[in-house]
């Protein structure tokens, strides 16, 4: 299929399926005329890359997982993305825990300065 099929049958932008080539999520073949042409398969893997994405992994983590797919799911790998998705798990939860603690700060200064004006 070409680009533009590729980008309505995913519902993504052309400039978004250049995007993931260039990251090495998408493959394409080239015409002699240099047009993308993607495999049948391709809007599945926009729809996997797409779930991965809004998991927050950056692509260099879905670039490694993406070939532990397991049947046609969005979601079902295999168990060797365990340890990516599990180290990725683990540093969302450090980081919400310092954004809480930023914020639990950040009442108490609001809180301060508000009784300080009063």
């Amino acid at each position: 299929m070409k680009i533009g099929e590729l980008a309505r049958a995913a519902g993504v932008s052309v400039r978004l399926l250049r995007y993931y080539e260039e990251q090495g999520l998408l493959a394409s073949r080239r015409l002699p005329s240099g047009h993308r042409r993607y495999d049948a398969d391709a809007p599945e893997t926009v729809r996997r890359i797409r779930v991965l994405l809004a998991a927050g992994l950056p692509t260099r983590v879905i670039r490694d997982v993406l070939p532990c797919v397991r049947g046609a799911a969005a979601t079902a790998f295999d168990p060797c993305v365990a340890t990516h998705l599990r180290a990725h798990l683990e540093g969302l939860d450090a980081r919400i825990a310092d954004l809480q603690g930023a914020r639990t700060s950040l009442a108490g200064l609001l809180a301060a300065t508000e009784g300080a004006a009063a």
